[in-house]
């Protein structure tokens, strides 16, 4: 089994009731798993941001590969405060959990166990349990790898004239995550490509041609982008002035003239997520070409 780690997720305030201890005032959440244990990660992650006001640590135990792999994820929660968390196709495996956890009376969530024995009861089919079963190297995969590739090769305005080939074309100022959003975009399967809007610097003419239902802008509050450039700035060494926010307010206004002719939907970013911005882009660009066919039948 590989080394088990903890990832700290601190609130601000100590926990109440009869574990207010302030020897051991942190709850740990065990995620055990027979392959990465990425989805009971996911759903720790989910259950650590209903707590803002406590201290949590997400410790996990990936690639269980034996009982012996077992029974060393359920001793290191013994006696502690903690609530084991295991995704274990392997039945045996969930059974020896179980009796652990049993033993040494700790909370435990079995997330993988009673979703397969329920659709297997309600399909009549059995489940393959294979853990951590690898992904099809199916068209949907290789065309997830080409947009990635597209996003990092035509990032940041590079080759302008290849923007047609783009299923979305990002526009807005520097830093305000279009490269990210390319690259999570692209695994997602668009193949998206973004431009810079640069003071001093003309939008590629190749941008006002294309099919305007795959452009989206995108915009940040100014005092948000000053703290990022910020940051870049001290850590490359840059221009002060990048950084500063009239620069930045100027910039700001620069883009949303150019959005304006575009005549392009925005999005405002500084408070989204990555994955969230990504599905709205999606949703965005999706319904616009539906209107424009429903508008062209």
């Amino acid at each position: 089994m590989a080394g088990a780690g903890a990832v700290p997720r601190r609130g601000s305030r100590r926990a109440a009731g009869r574990y207010a201890d302030p020897v051991s005032e942190t709850v740990e959440l065990h995620v055990v798993s027979d392959s990465t244990g990425e989805t009971a990660a996911k759903l720790a992650n989910a259950v650590v941001d209903q707590f803002p006001d406590l201290s949590l640590e997400i410790v996990r135990h990936p690639r269980i590969m034996s009982e012996d792999d077992v029974q060393l994820s359920a001793a290191r929660a013994r006696g502690r405060r903690a609530v084991v968390m295991y995704t274990l196709v392997d039945q045996g495996y969930r059974e020896a959990m179980r009796t652990l956890c049993k033993r040494y009376k700790l909370h435990y969530c079995d997330l993988l166990g009673h979703p397969i024995d329920a659709v297997a009861r309600v399909s009549g089919l059995s489940a393959r349990m294979e853990p951590g079963a690898r992904p099809v190297l199916d068209s949907a995969y290789f065309k997830r790898i080409a947009a990635i590739e597209f996003a990092v090769r035509f990032d940041d305005g590079v080759a302008p004239d290849a923007l047609g080939e783009a299923d979305i074309v990002l526009v807005g100022v520097s830093r305000s995550s279009k490269t990210p959003l390319s690259i999570y975009l692209g695994y997602l399967g668009y193949k998206t490509a973004n431009v810079p809007i640069v003071r001093g610097v003309d939008p590629p003419p190749a941008l006002f041609s294309l099919d305007p239902t795959k452009i989206v802008g995108v915009t940040i509050d100014a005092e948000a982008l000053q703290t990022i450039r910020s940051a870049r700035t001290r850590s490359m060494r840059g221009p002060k002035r990048y950084a500063e926010l009239t620069e930045i307010y100027e910039e700001l206004e620069l883009a949303e003239a150019v959005h304006r002719r575009l005549g392009c939907p925005v999005i405002e970013v500084s408070n989204l997520a990555i994955e969230e911005t990504a599905h709205r882009i999606i949703r965005l660009v999706e319904g616009r070409k539906l209107e424009a066919r429903a508008a062209g039948a």
